[in-house]
């Protein structure tokens, strides 16, 4: 992977969901080109226009955010419902338990990052960008999606112009820092080794 990669919305892979019940657009998957039940990780955006069972990915553990619309209940593993919104944190769970989806009120699009569960690990954080703004980036692959704005992302010495669904994903040998500068919501991945 080289060590700074911009990923421009146009050149998303959309496909469609394992379970065949709808649209999904890859972000970016290791290894490149794998297949659904392949992959060591992903990062996806789904639209959700009915309720519905989500895809089963066995060995696999997932985070979802919700990128529009007025949310979903997701009741996991026959666990009581869980209201996801727009302004809720990323909800982890694991995406080999049966999961049912309810939309809130209409259609919604998530965001889902998934890592092969004992290999890998993840984490999702959502950030306000609102002018200039300074972060670590963490040992490991590193991928910042912008969301809702625009902005440049500065690291290692490159920029990259961001604007909606616009990513730059990074292979990152030591924590070093990298600056954002614009108004967007954005959220960061870090994929690290379990």
């Amino acid at each position: 992977m080289p060590r700074v990669t911009h990923l421009k919305s146009s050149n998303h892979r959309r496909m469609p969901w394992k379970n065949g019940g709808g649209e999904t657009v890859e972000i970016a998957v290791f290894p490149e080109s794998a297949a659904l039940g392949a992959f060591d990780w992903r990062v996806s955006m789904a639209t959700v226009a009915s309720d519905g069972p989500f895809s089963i990915f066995e060995g696999i553990d997932r985070t979802l955010s919700i990128l529009t619309g007025n949310g979903m209940s997701l009741a996991i593993g026959g666990r009581a419902p869980v209201l996801l919104t727009r302004s809720s944190e990323p909800l982890a769970f694991p995406a080999d338990v049966p999961v049912a989806a309810t939309l809130a009120d209409g259609t919604i699009t998530d965001l889902n990052v998934m890592t092969r569960r004992g290999g890998l690990a993840h984490s999702v954080v959502r950030l306000a960008v609102d002018g200039d703004w300074t972060g670590t980036a963490n040992a490991g692959t590193v991928l910042l999606l912008c969301r809702d704005g625009s902005l440049v992302c500065e690291y290692g010495g490159e920029n990259a112009a961001l604007e909606n669904d616009d990513a730059v994903l990074a292979a990152v040998e030591h924590p070093s820092p990298f600056v954002l500068r614009g108004r967007a919501t954005c959220y960061l991945i870090h994929i690290r080794q379990a």
